[in-house]
């Protein structure tokens, strides 16, 4: 019976999927861009502000880089009013004049291509965190589909009036700070990532400084 038992248990060993070795990611943050307390800004579900739950680093796949740095970046405003649209991958995501891109009032997207389907851990991304303000109807959405017509999966929701026609989100608002939001892709595989948002609530702008990517590079 002790063989019996020895044998199916190589036997069970040897079925299970082996874990890939796993590290610590650490997220570089740039320097705070306001001091004080943020003004109240009116969402319905805007979160409490909450030090304890910033993700500053999380367990991934060893190997486990930025794939979105210097990946080209499309938008639905191609034009933006201020800055260019590379700066949203070039690995800075700090909230000082020059540092970030200004898109067009009412709902827009960007759009980066990692220019291969890639499985992802986290995606971190930083609107204008100069000031202390939230950005409306935010969106997450990954895919392989570059019209994001098939194949899509929702990472993050916010939008709770369904402005972008995706259905009610059910993530929280946020007052943007200089930890940005830390989002769990969840091992999705997607070569493109598309972010939504419909301006702030300080203004109608769509602000963006850096979207991080981290996944192991495809080889």
């Amino acid at each position: 019976m002790k063989n019996q038992a020895l044998a199916l248990a190589a036997i069970a060993a040897l079925s299970s999927p082996v874990l890939a070795d796993e590290v610590e990611v650490k997220i570089e943050f740039p320097k705070p861009m306001f001091i004080g307390t943020p003004v109240p800004a009116k969402l319905p579900n805007l979160e409490q502000p909450d030090p304890s739950k910033i993700i500053k680093s999380f367990m991934a796949p060893a190997g486990t880089v930025n794939v979105a740095s210097g990946k080209p970046v499309t938008s639905s405003d191609p034009a933006p009013i201020i800055g260019e649209l590379e700066l949203i991958t070039d690995d800075d995501a700090d909230g000082s004049d020059g540092c970030f891109v200004e898109l067009a009032p009412g709902p827009q997207w960007v759009q980066i291509d990692l220019e291969a389907s890639t499985t992802l851990s986290k995606i971190a991304m930083w609107h204008y965190h100069k000031q202390a303000q939230a950005y409306v109807a935010v969106v997450v959405q990954l895919s392989d589909d570059t019209e994001f017509k098939t194949g899509v999966t929702t990472v993050f929701n916010s939008d709770i009036e369904n402005v972008h026609g995706f259905g009610e989100g059910k993530d929280p608002a946020y007052i943007e700070t200089n930890h940005g939001r830390v989002i769990d892709a969840k091992g999705t595989k997607a070569r493109y990532i598309r972010l939504y948002s419909n301006g702030n609530t300080s203004n109608e702008m769509n602000h963006y400084c850096e979207v991080q990517a981290f996944g192991v590079p495809g080889k």
